[in-house]
């Protein structure tokens, strides 16, 4: 078993600030938008340090994914960073006509996603932004899991050409990964090698899955967790070969049970390695107001849910 340990609490939206200025020292042509949130999605940084290639767009998204594609007509790298409720579900017309329609070289960041956002409720909490931007053609979803890897995937995301959605949660989170280890865009990360169960995890729940393995370890069950960063492109070689190994799969996001990181998997495995498997989700409900902390333990994303699915899984192997 591999042990990580927690360098520090971190929010992945600072990773996505850090990254970003440092594309911008990097990149003369990125710039960023924003829609009246600067401070909350920590864009405050580029623009303190690159005041003329900052847009304050005001609280009008819709405006704001046009600007961005006009903007990447003129070779520009526009980040634009909001809320990822405001920035997928109400902007999506916006987002498929003139961004990924026309494969625009636009990078789009859903800040305050899942429901670990907390106590703002329901109607800030995005649960289907993954669905909603995998199933664009031409976007990118990416889905870093701690503050080391927002920085990484950011700078990863300027560097690739198209459209990209990064998705990042508020809260401050276990900072594990090694801060100079490659993110390399379509790429799994082999986190702990095992031969039981395979767990594919994105974002937060990635931390959960290591934490579930330790205890699985205890059982006697060795458990395989990959960092399945990157949804789209899914890297299905890793998915299959972990799955051809064990026979048993268990998937964990953030997100709702339809739509996102799990049915990717599930897809994969019926086409190619058909493989019994369990979620790690939220079950068709939308989110509701309380801490971080009481949002992921009441909606059952902790380490102690994984290992129930994991035992679940291993009877039917």
């Amino acid at each position: 078993m591999t042990h990580y340990e927690i360098k520090s609490q971190k929010e992945l939206r600072s990773g996505f600030g850090e990254g970003l200025v440092e594309a911008g020292r990097q990149n003369e042509n990125v710039v960023a938008l924003t829609a009246d949130v600067c401070g909350s999605v920590k864009i405050d940084a580029f623009a303190k340090e690159f005041p003329q290639r900052f847009v304050q767009c005001g609280i009008a998204e819709a405006n704001m994914v046009g600007i961005a594609a006009g903007l990447s007509l003129c070779g520009k790298i526009p980040f634009l960073g909001g809320f990822a409720e405001f920035v997928t579900g109400r902007v999506y017309d916006q987002i498929r006509q003139v961004v990924a329609y026309s494969n625009k070289n636009v990078k789009i960041c859903g800040s305050h996603a899942g429901i670990s956002l907390g106590e703002d409720g329901a109607t800030h909490q995005t649960m289907e932004d993954i669905a909603l931007m995998k199933a664009l053609p031409n976007m990118t979803v990416l889905v870093p899991c701690d503050f080391n890897q927002a920085k990484q995937a950011t700078l990863a995301a300027a560097r690739h050409e198209g459209p990209v959605y990064l998705r990042l949660g508020r809260s401050k989170m276990p900072n594990f990964t090694d801060e100079a280890a490659p993110f390399v865009i379509g790429k799994a990360q082999m986190l702990n090698e095992g031969s039981d169960v395979s767990i594919f995890a994105c974002g937060h729940l990635v931390w959960e899955a290591l934490e579930a393995a330790k205890q699985l370890e205890t059982q006697g069950v060795k458990a395989e967790v990959i960092n399945i960063h990157t949804i789209k492109p899914l890297d299905t070689e890793a998915i299959i070969a972990s799955a051809r190994k064990t026979r048993a799969v268990v998937t964990c996001e953030e997100h709702l049970f339809n739509g996102g990181l799990g049915d990717s998997v599930a897809q994969t495995l019926a086409l190619h390695c058909p493989t019994p498997m369990e979620y790690v989700a939220v079950d068709d409900r939308f989110g509701e107001s309380g801490t971080p902390d009481e949002m992921l333990t009441n909606y059952g994303l902790r380490a102690t849910n994984i290992v129930e699915k994991v035992n679940a899984v291993l009877k039917r192997k």
